[in-house]
């Protein structure tokens, strides 16, 4: 598998090169690839289907220069910022591989990272809700995917010494909630694992046998995919 580990200058671009990169493999010009990247400012991201304005508190984000996006995946809706890992996975589907179904490719892919964690911490790592990782019930990764026909984004954030006091400054209470919350606050739902991101990178390098460095230029489509994410027709269409 190919490897790239490139943070651009805006939020929108950083998100955008997930759902480029998707289009590119399923166009068939594009490889299996794990990808890096770690944001530079706070931004606030929904899922797909998430309506922004009961999931965010939209005039405290306006209010403090946080900007709101829309991923192209499901799952709920987080706060990003430095001292946030993100990775993505772009991943070939076939009609007897472990991805063929949204259900096990959840399973196969929070296994390995389950695995991969456990080991860099030498401590036992739990796979919570669908696509959450916990330790001492405390979730530290949450994630998501988006499929086409042939190829599919699996996509997260690490928390690793992230300012986890903002979350509860512009995010709700979510709408949804993974049983083993139990409708706890922000600050006693999350956690920081405080390693630094090269180990954390190192070890899902690793696990997924990512070891070709990805061509340095971004997919053409890039301009485009960014241009939508820095929309409130794409960013607050809920």
């Amino acid at each position: 598998m190919k490897y790239t580990d490139e943070t651009f200058d805006s939020s929108a671009e950083n998100l955008a090169w997930d759902e480029a990169l998707l289009d590119l493999c399923e166009a068939g010009a594009g490889d299996e690839t794990l990808r890096f990247w770690e944001a530079r400012e706070p931004f606030v991201v929904v899922g797909y289907a998430n309506h922004a304005a009961r999931e965010v508190d939209l005039a405290a984000s306006r209010t403090h220069g946080i900007p709101v996006f829309r991923r192209c995946s499901g799952g709920g809706t987080v706060l990003q910022g430095p001292g946030c890992l993100s990775y993505s996975l772009i991943l070939r589907i076939t009609e007897h591989g472990p991805f063929h179904g949204i259900a096990s490719t959840n399973a196969f892919i929070m296994q390995r990272h389950q695995t991969a964690i456990a080991r860099l911490l030498n401590a036992p790592v739990h796979i919570q809700g669908h696509t959450d990782l916990a330790i001492n019930n405390l979730k530290f990764s949450g994630n998501a995917q988006r499929r086409r026909r042939k190829f599919l984004v699996f996509h997260g954030t690490f928390l690793l010494n992230f300012d986890l006091s903002l979350i509860k400054k512009f995010l709700r209470m979510p709408s949804k909630q993974p049983e083993y919350r139990h409708e706890r606050p922000h600050a006693e739902f999350v956690t920081n694992l405080n390693v630094s991101s090269d180990t954390v990178k190192s070890a899902l390098r690793q696990i997924w046998a990512a070891d070709e460095p990805a061509p340095d230029l971004p997919p053409a489509n890039l301009q485009a995919a960014a241009q939508k994410y820095s929309t409130d027709a794409w960013n607050l269409k809920f």
